[in-house]
């Protein structure tokens, strides 16, 4: 088990370099039409591919994984809702522990359960404080998780949950305000997470202009992460990196 993709991470955080993932759900796309999006992702210099979805029912993951496979050597990480949502095909692993909720089976419950087939499939372990920031409107992820999201508007329960969950180790902070969120994570409450963390902070769901996404980055997330949008228009994934690239160098300060 290699750490090629957090090292990554880390030393474009250390430089101030800010990094683009596209998410795609195995749900939402077809083995025919994941070719183009792949190959749109791979000439706008996409730096992760996610792969995941909050219920994953169409039983292709792993078709989908290798399918990205064939086309492009971009990283492609596991953004499971689930223990069963593992590809052994894929590079990594973002091993969510739910710690904006108070739901012991996402915290550390499935974990016990799913522990050894994930150690067995070699993929690289990522271990991410996940948090549900309230986006709006319910969305699968605050149903599927049965816990309350953070409302959007208490900075300091976010700053101290990702402070805790980086003293307990966790390698990702992760705020998500959920696919097809009406509202992102708000720009102040990536601010004041990101100066009292120190490890690299992911920022998805409601983003969906390139200029939300340059904002974000410059309010300090290092991992900026599309799906609903692109999935609307995929077309947008040469803005969107051309956006969060642009904001190579910065560095919020602490």
């Amino acid at each position: 088990m290699t750490n090629r993709i957090y090292q990554s991470l880390t030393d474009k955080k250390a430089k101030g370099e800010k990094s683009f993932a596209v998410l795609i759900d195995p749900d939402k796309v077809t083995l025919e039409n994941v070719d183009e999006l792949v190959r749109l992702a791979v000439d706008a210099k996409v730096d992760y591919l996610l792969v995941g979805g909050s219920l994953i029912i169409s039983n292709q993951l792993d078709e989908v994984v290798t399918q990205i496979k064939k086309q492009t050597d971009t990283p492609i990480i596991l953004f499971p809702g689930s223990p069963s949502q593992i590809s052994k095909y894929a590079d990594g692993l973002l091993y969510l522990s739910l710690i904006s909720g108070r739901n012991a089976e996402l915290l550390i419950g499935q974990h016990v359960i799913s522990a050894p087939f994930v150690k067995e499939t070699g993929l690289e372990i990522i271990s991410t404080g996940y948090m549900v920031i309230d986006g709006g409107v319910p969305t699968t992820v605050s149903y599927i998780s049965n816990a309350l999201p953070i409302p959007s508007d208490k900075n300091e329960i976010a700053m101290c949950t990702a402070m805790a969950g980086e003293m307990l180790g966790m390698k990702l902070i992760y705020l998500d305000a959920g696919s097809g969120a009406k509202k992102s994570v708000t720009e102040s409450m990536i601010e004041v997470v990101a100066r009292k963390i120190e490890v690299p902070l992911v920022v998805g769901g409601g983003i969906n202009t390139p200029e939300k996404a340059y904002r974000n980055c410059k309010a300090g997330a290092d991992l900026v992460v599309v799906g609903n949008a692109i999935e609307k228009d995929s077309s947008l994934i040469r803005e969107m990196s051309e956006a969060i690239h642009a904001t190579a160098g910065f560095v919020a300060s602490k």
